[in-house]
């Protein structure tokens, strides 16, 4: 199944996540140096790249939505692509409020409130990013008209067949 959203031939969704996925790993990065070598700097530099991967994932998520309503109902790949949207709200919502714990403090110094919020979200970014392959890779998600919506999980070792 093609994407709804599309520019020059390509699905814009995918184009879109690498974005806010990298500036919220290297987010994470910072508060790991900040926390080995206490020294300013790196804390700001978490915060603003928060800021700037939440925004993108906000944009992002605009044209996942878009893709998944397209998403034939009653099939795996629209089950699938929920959970990884709604997982992906997850995600923000965690790297927000950490954004948030940090806002006002000296230096945007993170508490352990902030940094909770921001691990637990790398690692459900882990999950959904996973999830999102699974889409694109197993289910043929943005691929081609005849990807196989119903193809079971990679992990499962069983063949997908074309327009299953």
């Amino acid at each position: 199944m093609e994407s709804r959203a599309k520019s020059m031939g390509h699905a814009i969704h995918p184009i879109l996540i690498v974005f806010p996925l990298g500036l919220l790993a290297t987010a994470v990065i910072f508060d790991i140096l900040y926390l080995i070598t206490d020294r300013a700097g790196f804390q700001v530099s978490a915060a603003y790249t928060i800021a700037a991967g939440v925004i993108g994932g906000l944009v992002a998520a605009v044209f996942g939505l878009i893709d998944w309503s397209a998403i034939p109902a009653g099939t795996r790949a629209k089950r699938v692509g929920a959970t990884h949207g709604l997982g992906n709200v997850v995600v923000l919502v965690l790297f927000a409020v950490s954004w948030l714990l940090r806002r006002g403090t000296e230096n945007w110094e993170p508490n352990a409130g902030a940094l909770v919020c921001s691990f637990a979200g790398i690692v459900l970014a882990g999950f959904t990013g996973w999830l999102g392959g699974e889409l694109v890779e197993r289910l043929g998600m943005s691929v081609s008209d005849d990807a196989g919506l119903n193809a079971p999980s990679s992990l499962s070792h069983q063949p997908r067949t074309r327009g299953a």
